[in-house]
């Protein structure tokens, strides 16, 4: 059998395949361009490998999606991607069977299979990147929800004002996402009164990168903003770890760059607000996948139904 791993993004896609039972190689990288040029380039490269009859794809792409179906529904970053049948089209040119999925779901299986999740039965995974989702490993189970959209949980309001997030003033998204913490950093600059770096930058420049690079220079600003993040992260958790009481929870891209300045502050609200028990049994990680996450995700996607 052969599993093939495409990896579809707003400015990249990638093919990938296994590796031995722990690898992945990534076997073809290029630029997302117009739809129909973007997916001939994706059904070339699969010709070039030669797959199997019994072939199992994994398609890995941003929402919205229609993951039963097998329909990407026109994302955002990817215009003109409008009810393509991409499942449908690789199954009819190749054989086999292909499985769609959301980023999040499908990075939360590249963690769970291949990365920080490891040996786990139940965890979460975050992405806390320019947005906030989630995908839930559930009793060794991916779990997608009765519409396949569980783990939205960016959308979920932890204070009446706030930054925006899902046009969503105050969500989990507006304080603990890459979009966020810029709103943040832009609101704290004017008002602070003593010397930081991030008032030498224009509005603009502003991002949580900016602020990542202050805090590891010592600055109060910066690092008094990753408080504030931390504990709103906290929040969120300690409410995730008493709903689901997962074994583990991994976090993603901001977090795994930003963990020292995020986890002091995030850990005190966890150990204050969730259930005791529930907090004790459950280790928060960073992701450990990095960069390479999206080429693990979509192999992990046809594993994952492979073995079903």
């Amino acid at each position: 059998m052969t599993i093939i791993g495409v990896d579809i993004g707003g400015t990249k896609c990638a093919l990938s395949v296994p590796e031995g039972t722990d690898k992945v190689r990534e076997v073809a990288r290029f630029n997302t361009t117009d739809v129909h040029g973007t997916l001939d380039r994706i059904y070339a490269e699969i010709r070039k490998l030669g797959p199997t009859p019994d072939v199992v794809f994994g398609v890995s792409c941003g929402g919205p999606l229609d993951s039963k179906q097998g329909l990407i529904l026109s994302p955002p970053n990817l215009p003109g991607w409008d009810r393509i049948a991409i499942c449908d089209e690789l199954v009819k040119r190749f054989g086999g069977r292909a499985f769609l999925m959301n980023d999040a779901n499908a990075c939360a299986l590249a963690e769970w299979q291949f990365g920080a999740g490891r040996g786990c039965q139940s965890m979460m995974f975050l992405t806390m990147g320019t947005g906030m989702g989630a995908g839930l490993i559930l009793d060794g189970r991916l779990y997608e929800g009765a519409s396949g959209n569980a783990g939205e949980v960016g959308h979920v309001r932890l204070s009446a004002d706030g930054p925006v997030g899902f046009n969503k003033a105050g969500s989990f998204e507006g304080w603990c996402s890459g979009g966020g913490i810029a709103q943040i950093a832009k609101r704290r600059v004017p008002a602070f009164g003593g010397q930081s770096l991030l008032q030498n930058l224009a509005p603009a420049e502003l991002t949580a990168r900016a602020v990542g690079e202050a805090a590891a220079a010592g600055d109060a600003l910066a690092l008094s903003i990753w408080g504030e993040v931390g504990e709103k992260l906290g929040e969120a958790l300690a409410i995730f770890i008493d709903l689901v009481n997962p074994e583990r929870v991994v976090i993603g891209s901001i977090y795994q760059r930003c963990e020292k300045f995020i986890a002091p502050a995030m850990k005190a609200v966890i150990n204050r607000e969730a259930l005791p028990d529930s907090a004790r049994d459950c280790e928060v990680r960073p992701a450990e996948l990095g960069d390479e996450i999206g080429s693990y995700a979509a192999v992990a996607i046809a594993r994952y139904h492979a073995a079903r």
